[in-house]
């Protein structure tokens, strides 16, 4: 594995390891070139319904070798096309609190602030954006009171940060591990699914309150990275035996930790990329954001706390869809007012990915569970320097 300097910033102060970053292979780069075939596509939506499916239920599904599924996925991934990742389950605020940061930076230095924040665990997305922002991110933490110090910490000791404005979310009615990108048919879709509930129990509706301990934490971070990462491999690096590591996944999965498939969004189809910020009477909030959550353009929807009570995330298909998406809307929505909109110009991290300029995964900064915002570096001795820093 090559050694290099990053591409993009640095490394958060925490992680005592040199940043690294893996150089596709020739075949990763020309494939990454192309655009996907049906197969591709099959399998990244299977993963976005079950992301942990097993490659023979995949290849069963698709009609093809399961050596071959498995192939095909390697594939996306080491070109960064695709990528399977773990993190809090936003759905529910005693596990963790977000926070929508708008920043406004000094002239020329949007992309460096961008950098800066990128490398901060807690920061979990990273837009450039034109309009009344240069930059919105959002940021994770366990509470309202770790929120503040964090975004004051960050936004105070990051040169060239003019100002900034917190959304508190309140509620997440939609957001990105439901959209799908509609390759399968409603069979192949179901057999996925049933595979799906049967491999993670229900949500018990207990325990998510109480602390992380040591090995939560060291998983969540590991499936970060690679949350495809098998049960076995698991047990290696944590030191715990196989039936204690599948149990407290297991658990992890029906009660705080998410798992999701992405995809590079100019392979999608919907290439650009737009934020909204939108008000609406609050006797029409919950009845709005079910409609909005069922708008196949909107990738993610927040309830939020400030000025505007909504703020939505949307994936277009040209520059003109940011008008027409938003009549669309108000046709659809009459009592929903868009207040602001930006254009997303970058994502420079997604989810705790880092991307480049073309969309593509080049590394990761993993996410980890809110209580641990302080964690001294140790934390991590048990990911990968490869796996945690800019490939």
């Amino acid at each position: 594995m090559d050694e290099r300097t990053p591409r993009c910033g640095a490394a958060s102060g925490r992680d005592s390891g040199r940043a690294r970053r893996n150089t596709p292979s020739q075949e990763a780069q020309d494939f990454a070139a192309s655009d996907l075939d049906e197969l591709d596509r099959g399998v990244v939506h299977a993963l976005q319904i079950h992301p942990r499916a097993p490659w023979t239920l995949v290849g069963d599904v698709l009609g093809v070798n399961p050596v071959t599924v498995a192939r095909r996925w390697q594939r996306l991934e080491e070109a960064g096309l695709a990528w399977v990742t773990a993190y809090p389950r936003l759905s529910d605020f005693r596990i963790v609190v977000t926070g929508i940061v708008e920043v406004d930076t000094e002239p020329g230095v949007a992309e460096d602030v961008a950098r800066a924040l990128a490398a901060e665990h807690a920061v979990a997305n990273v837009k450039i954006t034109a309009g009344g922002r240069d930059v919105v991110t959002a940021v994770q933490t366990r509470d309202l009171d770790e929120l503040a110090h964090l975004t004051t910490r960050l936004f105070q000791q990051t040169p060239g940060v003019r100002a900034t404005r917190t959304h508190v979310s309140t509620g997440v009615p939609t957001e990105g591990s439901r959209w799908r990108l509609r390759s399968l048919d409603a069979a192949q879709c179901a057999r996925i699914e049933a595979s799906h509930a049967s491999d993670v129990p229900p949500d018990a509706g207990t325990g998510t309150g109480s602390p992380w301990d040591a090995l939560d934490a060291q998983i969540l971070e590991l499936l970060s990275s690679d949350g495809r990462m098998s049960i076995r491999a698991l047990a290696t690096v944590t030191g715990v035996g196989l039936t204690t590591v599948r149990r407290r996944l297991q658990s992890l999965l029906a009660s705080r930790v998410s798992l999701r498939c992405d995809l590079a969004r100019p392979l999608s189809g919907w290439p650009l990329s737009a934020v909204y910020f939108a008000s609406v009477p609050a006797q029409y909030l919950e009845e709005t954001s079910r409609v909005l959550s069922g708008v196949r353009e909107v990738r993610s929807c927040a309830i939020t706390a400030g000025p505007h009570n909504l703020v939505i995330d949307v994936w277009l298909r040209a520059l003109a869809d940011v008008h027409t998406f938003e009549a669309h809307l108000s046709r659809r929505l009459p009592r929903l007012v868009i207040d602001d909109r930006s254009v997303v110009l970058r994502t420079v991290k997604h989810m705790g990915r880092l991307l480049d300029r073309d969309g593509r995964c080049v590394g990761v900064v993993p996410l980890r569970e809110p209580q641990a915002t302080h964690a001294p570096a140790e934390r991590l001795a048990g990911v990968p320097d490869d796996r945690r820093l800019w490939r």
